[in-house]
């Protein structure tokens, strides 16, 4: 049985992350596929406190990204709802070395996430190929989005 204080603590964390997540528009970015809609940000781990990380289990480095993904379905309303799924995917850098990405699903209330950690050097360009696909649905939903960010 979790302490209710606990929960709310992780459950405070929790919203925390997420909203610096896409509260950085220039970092967040989206595709749509029909009534499908992957949604993306990247940044540095240290944008997170050490207690949004602590809560979380992330690893704040100069040297280590976050990516986090949210697959959102338009319901018959028209109103965007995140959905589970299953997302996978891999990093590269500008000589085509390559790194898989070991995503982890938070689940919170409503909110579901898919966040993996990456090592990165200050300014390297790394181009992300994710494929996102939506509990009960047999089609993939690739995106692939290119970023670099700077150690602090």
């Amino acid at each position: 049985m979790i302490d209710i204080g606990l929960r709310n603590t992780f459950t405070l964390a929790t919203v925390a992350l997420f909203a610096v997540f896409f509260s950085l528009p220039a970092h967040a970015d989206s595709e749509n596929f029909g009534d499908y809609q992957v949604r993306w940000s990247v940044l540095p781990s240290t944008f997170l406190t050490p207690e949004v990380a602590k809560a979380n289990n992330l690893q704040r480095s100069k040297s280590i990204g976050i990516v986090n993904i949210a697959i959102m379905q338009k319901n018959e309303n028209g109103v965007i709802k995140p959905v589970t799924g299953q997302v996978e995917g891999k990093v590269s850098n500008d000589i085509q070395q390559v790194r898989f990405l070991a995503f982890r699903r938070i689940t919170e209330g409503d909110s579901v996430y898919f966040i993996a950690q990456y090592q990165y050097s200050s300014a390297e360009l790394l181009t992300f190929n994710i494929t996102a696909r939506p509990s009960g649905q047999r089609q993939d939903m690739p995106v692939r989005f290119a970023h670099t960010l700077f150690n602090d």
